[in-house]
This record gives C-alpha cells, sequence and structure tokens, in this order.
C-alpha cells in the first residue's frame, strides 16, 4: 500500500505532461524595461522557458531542469530564479518584481521567497498549487509525507514568507492539499486552474489564500 502510495505521489508531482530538454532563461533577451511591474514566472514539471502555460504581461520566463520533481531541479530554480530577479533590480532598483508559480514552479518561487523575504524587497508572488503549501484549511502539500524521496528543499510545508505579500490558489488538488485525495490527479491538477495562470489577473500586493474556491486571509 505505501509503495502504491508512494508511486501515485511521484506522478502526481508530475505537473504537465511532454518532455523537455534542460532549458536555461540565458536563450531569452536581455534586461526587460524599468517600467511598470517586472513580472517573472516559473513553470511545472515538462515545461520549458517559452512552454509554461502562463499568460499575459509577461517579461521573463524562468528555464530550469524540470523533467524530475525533486530537490536538485527545484534548487536549480531557485538559483536562477534568483539570478534575474537580482539581475533585473540592479539594474531598475525602484521596480517592482511580480514572481508566480505552478506545481514544482510555485515551490521554486516559495523556496525563493522564503530564503530572500529579508534582503529583496518591493515583490510579490502568487503560488499555483503548491507542494510546499501550509495547512490550513485542507492539509499539507503533496511533497511533504515523501521528503525522503524528493528531498531538501522540495519537501516539507512552511509559509515563511516573511513581510512579502504572497497568493496561494489551490483547488481540489492533491498537490497542494493531500485532503483531497490522490484520486484527484491529474484531473483536477491540470483542469482547476483556467484563469489563474494570467499574470494580468493577480495584483502586486495580493496576500490571501483561494481554496476550493473559498478566500481565506493569509494568515489562516
Amino acid at each position: 500500500m505505501r509503495a502504491k502510495r508512494m508511486t501515485a505521489v511521484s506522478a502526481g508531482l508530475l505537473l504537465t505532461a511532454g518532455l523537455s530538454a534542460i532549458q536555461t532563461s540565458t536563450a531569452q533577451a536581455a534586461a526587460a524595461p524599468c517600467g511598470g511591474t517586472y513580472t517573472i514566472v516559473v513553470g511545472g514539471t515538462g515545461s520549458s522557458w517559452n512552454n509554461d502555460g502562463f499568460t499575459g504581461n509577461i517579461q521573463q520566463h524562468v528555464g530550469y531542469p524540470t523533467q524530475i520533481p525533486n530537490g536538485a531541479s527545484a534548487r536549480a530554480g531557485v538559483n536562477e530564479l534568483n539570478r534575474l530577479v537580482r539581475d533585473q533590480r540592479a539594474a531598475c532598483p525602484g521596480q517592482h518584481v511580480k514572481m508566480g508559480g505552478y506545481s514544482l514552479g510555485a515551490a521554486v518561487v516559495h523556496i525563493w521567497v522564503t530564503e530572500n523575504w529579508q534582503t529583496f524587497d518591493n515583490v510579490n508572488a502568487v503560488l499555483i498549487s503548491d507542494p510546499k503549501r501550509q495547512a490550513g484549511p485542507g492539509a499539507n502539500g503533496g511533497s511533504v509525507p515523501f521528503g525522503g524521496i524528493v528531498g531538501a528543499p522540495l519537501a516539507g510545508a512552511d509559509k515563511f514568507f516573511g513581510d512579502v505579500p504572497v497568493k496561494t490558489i489551490c483547488h481540489w488538488d492533491y498537490v497542494c492539499d493531500e485532503s483531497a485525495g490522490i484520486w484527484t490527479y491529474p484531473n483536477n491538477h491540470i483542469r482547476n486552474y483556467p484563469n489563474d495562470f494570467n499574470m494580468d489577473h493577480h495584483n502586486d500586493s495580493a496576500n490571501e489564500q483561494w481554496y476550493n474556491g473559498a478566500w481565506h486571509p493569509a494568515s489562516w
């Protein structure tokens, strides 16, 4: 039973279908203009920097090794996200940064905020189906009980966001809520966020949770 569950969860953390080579964001153009908000997004497993599902006024898509959802891929994503946003901030010191991530990519953004909120201001985050989402409502994210398999820093759940506004979105989806049940994967994980990938729908100061269609304060 345990082996079966472990296999199911490993599959559950494969966030999108398809194959991808290891990509790097250097394939995109140079730094974005300093006007307005700098929006940067991180896709899930199997995605690439030019095919991550995000839409809207986006200045940067993060490329990182996404084929295997584990601690090493998450760390590579965090390092690349950190490089990009800090290069942009050095070029545009007063510009607001809005970052978004889906599933494995949400974990990347989550980890970045936890590690950098004390040294990086004027930023907010949008986490869609975050496997590191900490209860409540619901239960912790799907990577939590398999820390020995996925490895740090992907393993575990927390809300160590400091003073950064963070919007988390989780809808009947095992990847971000174990209480949803493994049978919700992959249908709910893939189909329950039709409007959330448009980064223009998320403002620069949202600090809240959307759980199974209902709003909750960030501190819930």
